[in-house]
């Protein structure tokens, strides 16, 4: 008996699709292979997710919570230091982005792979963007820069090419110190 039959049936075909999405690629993936990976039948698999489109969203949905948790929980952890956080943040992106069996961030690829506007992964990849976004300009306000929104933008692309450098090759520690320096001279600090 392996980990993933001791969740529950829908934990376990969400387990099943996060470590298969990831690593394949949602289309690359059947249904077929997610029922075999978590040892269920066809019925249970469609009970509860009864499109590949509520699947994918709530694979992602569950990568958003996960992510949310931790930067959550970070700035719960430096109240009071905004350029604590962000400076966190680009060392996690840097240690995250150079990890064995990092494919790229998931909702970058997803949206790659979700190419109609209207698919509920790609509600879940605009909403969770928006957070993040958001998250990195209400840092930007408590330090007081200036434009503090169109700023969060520019920190998120800034985010999205050091996740793709680590992917193809740089240290952690290099892609955390360009990812502070460039953040630097977008905030002018």
């Amino acid at each position: 008996m392996s980990v993933i039959d001791l969740l529950p049936v829908r934990e376990r075909i969400l387990a099943a699709a996060t470590e298969h999405y990831y690593a394949e690629g949602i289309r690359a993936v059947s249904a077929d292979k997610l029922i075999a990976a978590a040892h269920v039948s066809k019925v249970t698999f469609y009970r509860h997710f009864p499109t590949k489109g509520d699947l994918v969203a709530a694979y992602l949905s569950a990568r958003s919570e996960e992510e949310k948790s931790f930067i959550v929980a970070k700035r719960d952890e430096l109240a009071g230091d905004p350029a604590g956080v962000l400076r966190w943040y680009a060392g996690a992106v840097g240690e995250l982005s150079c990890s064995p069996g990092f494919r790229g961030c998931p909702f970058i690829n997803a949206a790659a792979e979700l190419p109609d506007g209207d698919h509920p992964g790609r509600r879940v990849i605009a909403e969770h963007r928006a957070w993040v976004v958001q998250q990195a300009a209400e840092l930007l306000a408590e330090l007081g820069v200036d434009d503090p929104a169109t700023k969060a933008e520019q920190l998120m692309m800034l985010r999205d090419g050091a996740m793709v450098s680590g992917y193809v090759g740089r240290a952690p520690e290099q892609i955390a110190t360009a990812l502070v320096a460039a953040g630097r001279a977008i905030i002018g600090r």
